[in-house]
């Protein structure tokens, strides 16, 4: 017998709940596989690598920036910097206008451990985008932004 989800008079059948929900964790798992690999390739864990990257188009950061865009508590920022100035990848400088606040920037090795990161992301993604035709490829995006824009209105109902 199949079941079906009804919720505010949105009939789901059952079939699309699994595939969905099979999909979503199959994606995941793959995800987590990359950046597993990604942590091994390039010696760092993940929350380095994440905050590396989040200097794309910033010169300084702060720990509470930091924290906010990385969604973790400032001091887990705190060990994940600390992390990263013992690999020199990045330095804490005092803010000129104000020495209460103390900025971090990449060092020169971080720098360039950031855009070769960046680099092997940017393949991964064009090699997942040249698995698809063109055709494909105007499908899918436009359906992962909206699936990305359905789940952030969910996160949001949660919140």
């Amino acid at each position: 017998m199949k079941q079906n989800l009804n919720i505010e008079d949105t009939f789901i059948p059952a079939y699309q709940l699994a595939q969905f929900r099979e999909l979503v964790s199959d994606l995941f798992q793959c995800c987590q596989e990359r950046t597993q690999y990604q942590s091994e390739k390039f010696e760092l864990p993940d929350a380095e690598i994440r905050c590396l990257l989040l200097f794309g188009g910033e010169r300084y950061l702060t720990a509470k920036g930091i924290a906010y865009r990385l969604n973790v508590v400032k001091s887990r920022v705190t060990k994940i910097v600390d992390g990263l100035v013992h690999k020199d990848l990045v330095q804490r400088v005092r803010d000129p206008e104000d020495s209460r606040i103390t900025l971090i920037s990449l060092t020169h090795d971080g720098q360039e451990k950031m855009k070769s990161i960046r680099k092997f992301i940017d393949s991964v993604h064009v090699e997942t985008l040249r698995q698809m035709t063109t055709d494909q490829r105007k499908t899918v995006l436009p359906s992962l932004d909206l699936l990305r824009s359905s789940m952030k209105a969910v996160k949001e109902m949660m919140v």
